[in-house]
């Protein structure tokens, strides 16, 4: 390597405008310069910041901030694709959720964000057979956020859950790429079986707040579940279901609904 191409940095255009955004928003409100130097500008990259971040929020007398930022550190070293789908996640809420202005925001306000970054962790830790260290980061991550994962459940990138007010998806829940959810979500079983049991969510679905899909079942890709629904029985794909118990009430409404956010169903 000659001294030339040791000099080159990599670029970053994500990084370099949350980077930018973090300068701005000191200017403005000096007051948060403190929180803001420590969650962006002290850090050199995106994953730096969310290792700072999670850690920041998980910690607490049962496990230092150092020992889980360390923990974060060698996940997002051993598995390139949490920080790939910690991007994906960051660009789902900047272009779905009408409340985020800037990139800064998710990483240092929406607890949604937060939630989903701290659970892919604990579902790396899953994975590798640290069962208890990934049974801690479920539990902090439900006492600090609100948000309940197992993380044992597979979610896919482009996630935007929108307040993340109790949200619960269960053991063998299967969420796809670019899903949309509003609080209150609930993807559970419907009893004691130990087996398959909670539902697997397609791709582009979007489900409204307060909706409950219970059981083995399956979502077609790019449908709608209206707020406050009841899902029992599988969807097949691009459909708007609504309803106590849900039933098929049209079409999705457009291509892809999870990224048009809309979620008025049509008389």
């Amino acid at each position: 390597m000659t001294q030339t191409q040791s000099a080159v940095t990599p670029m970053d255009p994500v990084w370099d405008q949350i980077a930018t955004e973090a300068q701005e928003a000191v200017r403005q409100q000096p007051l948060m310069g403190g929180l803001i130097h420590a969650c962006i500008l002290h850090h050199t990259s995106l994953d730096k910041a969310l290792s700072y971040r999670i850690a920041a929020k998980l910690c607490s007398n049962e496990m230092s901030m150092v020992i889980l930022r360390e923990i974060v550190d060698n996940a997002y070293a051993a598995d390139a694709s949490l920080v790939a789908s910690a991007r994906a996640d960051l660009m789902a809420v900047y272009d779905r959720d009408p409340a985020c202005h800037r990139m800064l925001q998710p990483i240092l306000y929406f607890k949604g964000y937060q939630a989903i970054q701290a659970y892919r962790v604990g579902h790396y830790l899953w994975q590798k057979g640290d069962w208890d260290l990934a049974y801690f980061f479920q539990m902090r991550i439900s006492e600090i956020f609100g948000v309940d994962i197992h993380p044992a459940a597979k979610i896919g990138r482009g996630i935007m859950i929108d307040h993340a007010h109790s949200i619960v998806i269960g053991e063998t829940a299967v969420v796809g790429d670019n899903v949309s959810m509003l609080h209150s979500v609930t993807l559970g079983g419907t009893g004691k079986e130990e087996e398959d049991r909670h539902p697997k969510i397609g791709d582009g679905v979007l489900i409204g707040a307060g909706a409950k899909v219970l059981g083995n079942i399956k979502v077609g890709e790019c449908c709608r579940i209206a707020a406050g629904s009841v899902v029992l029985h599988e969807v097949p794909k691009c459909k708007t279901v609504a309803g106590v118990p849900a039933k098929i009430v049209g079409e999705a409404g457009c291509s892809q609904p999870a990224l048009s956010m809309n979620q008025v169903v049509a008389k």
